[in-house]
């Protein structure tokens, strides 16, 4: 059986969480943590990995469109790199462009108001990020199992 797989879309404000089912297929947001020092972050998702007895921890890298990492980009890679040294739990990074501006079309779309964005985005954020990092991995062990 699969473990549980926590994702993060680390930002410096608030940090969005979501966290997969037993199984890998399905991702759901369980909230944000208030981030304004890395370094009380990185405990904060530790404890939260800990206490939901996750295999893996998914770091949403906000890549520049042209492929380039930014400023967002190595603050995602020193987040990790912070979580590294206080867990055993693997780190992985994951290319997550775009998937905030995803997160507040979906929330206008569901007819949410914008001024409500706030208290929601950063964990739908998240979920999206495991939402996608789960499903390419589907698609990359059945390419595996095919060849």
């Amino acid at each position: 059986m699969e473990k549980k797989i926590l994702g993060v879309d680390y930002g410096m404000a608030r940090t969005g969480l979501a966290c997969s089912d037993e199984l890998g297929m399905y991702a759901h947001g369980i909230g944000n943590i208030k981030s304004y020092v890395p370094e009380r972050a990185a405990d904060e998702i530790v404890k939260k990995a800990e206490e939901l007895g996750v295999s893996l921890i998914v770091i949403g890298k906000p890549v520049n469109m042209d492929g380039s990492c930014g400023e967002k980009a190595q603050s995602a890679m020193a987040l990790g790199a912070m979580i590294s040294e206080r867990t055993t739990i693997p780190v992985e990074l994951y290319d997550e462009r775009c998937t905030t501006v995803l997160a507040h079309k979906y929330l206008r779309e569901s007819g949410l108001k914008t001024k409500n964005h706030r208290d929601v985005v950063d964990s739908l954020a998240a979920q999206i990020i495991l939402q996608d990092f789960m499903d390419r991995q589907k698609v990359q062990n059945n390419k595996e199992k095919k060849d």
